[in-house]
């Protein structure tokens, strides 16, 4: 009798992406904590979107593309736009205000959790027992990680449940985004071309509400903000989203969550060489919670509906 051939989130297709999509948003929560301060928040997403966007048409051009999206096209593009690209990263970003980058990171990583029930409920998609169990390793080490930057986090008691609060939102938002991007309508449309539209939908949204809430664009010359959005804009969305959905519709979006688990590990080793981050006990369990977590639900067999 042959073996099965090993699950697909095993394969070197998979793994290559994953990675690339977990070290680039890995290093997006310190981007996003220099970015905070003399642009408005809202000002700082609309600039990340227009940039992403315009660069997905380039590549969506270049590709040949077509952006002809019929009623339903345009709806799906719309509904990515507002959840992923408008409400997930307005929040993400206030989120920062209140609390560490390190302790938003660890808490969007709970993004394994409404992916899961939503791929349930309106895929049809089990986890299956390894999955479970996987998910719950990862979940202890997050538990460990959050406990750990909890404790070192500077703000205080309102500040954190504010923090926390805007994240689970942005995780809400986002998590409904990820699912749409599993259904046979999101594979109706080319990518590239349909992600342009997204980002640019999201960015013309963002730019709205940053000037109802704050007034005309804000521009800040320094630099390193530009490097910034041009870095957030091109590394962290036109290059990783289309990276991250093709991920998700081969193993789900329950799986596909894992980048987020490991994404806090990778920031804070980040944080580590550029900021002189110092690991306790809790947070090196906590990450190697996580990693071992993560190796044993990507070896997980998708299970039949």
């Amino acid at each position: 009798m042959s073996e099965a051939p090993p699950p697909a989130s095993t394969r070197a297709a998979i793994l290559v992406p994953f990675a690339i999509v977990t070290l680039i948003w890995g290093s997006t929560w310190l981007v996003i904590r220099d970015q905070l301060g003399v642009v408005p928040p809202s000002w700082s997403v609309t600039y990340r979107f227009i940039v992403a966007g315009l660069a997905m048409a380039v590549v969506a051009k270049v590709r040949g593309e077509r952006f002809a999206l019929d009623a339903r096209g345009w709806a799906f593009a719309a509904a990515v736009g507002v959840l992923q690209f408008c409400l997930n990263f307005n929040f993400v970003y206030r989120a920062e205000h209140h609390i560490t980058s390190g302790l938003v990171a660890v808490v969007f990583a709970m993004l394994l959790v409404p992916n899961a029930l939503f791929a349930r409920v309106l895929l049809g998609q089990r986890m299956g027992g390894q999955l479970i169990a996987g998910s719950a390793v990862a979940m202890a080490g997050i538990a460990l990680l959050f406990l750990h930057e909890a404790r070192v986090g500077p703000a205080g008691t309102a500040a954190t449940l504010a923090g926390i609060g805007f994240t689970a939102v942005a995780i809400l938002a986002a998590s409904m985004a990820n699912v749409l991007q599993a259904t046979p309508t999101a594979k109706r449309y080319p990518m590239m071309a349909t992600l342009a539209v997204a980002m640019l939908i999201g960015a013309a949204i963002d730019g709205a509400i940053a000037w109802w809430l704050t007034g005309p664009p804000v521009v800040e010359a320094r630099p390193a903000y530009w490097a910034g959005i041009l870095w957030l804009g091109l590394a962290g969305s036109a290059l990783a989203f289309p990276l991250y959905y093709r991920v998700l519709r081969v193993i789900g979006p329950a799986k596909a969550a894992y980048s987020s688990v490991i994404v806090p590990v990778i920031a804070m080793l980040l944080s580590t060489v550029f900021e002189g981050y110092r690991w306790s006990p809790l947070a090196g369990a906590g990450a190697g919670l996580a990693g071992v977590g993560l190796v044993i639900a990507l070896r997980a067999r998708r299970p039949n509906r």
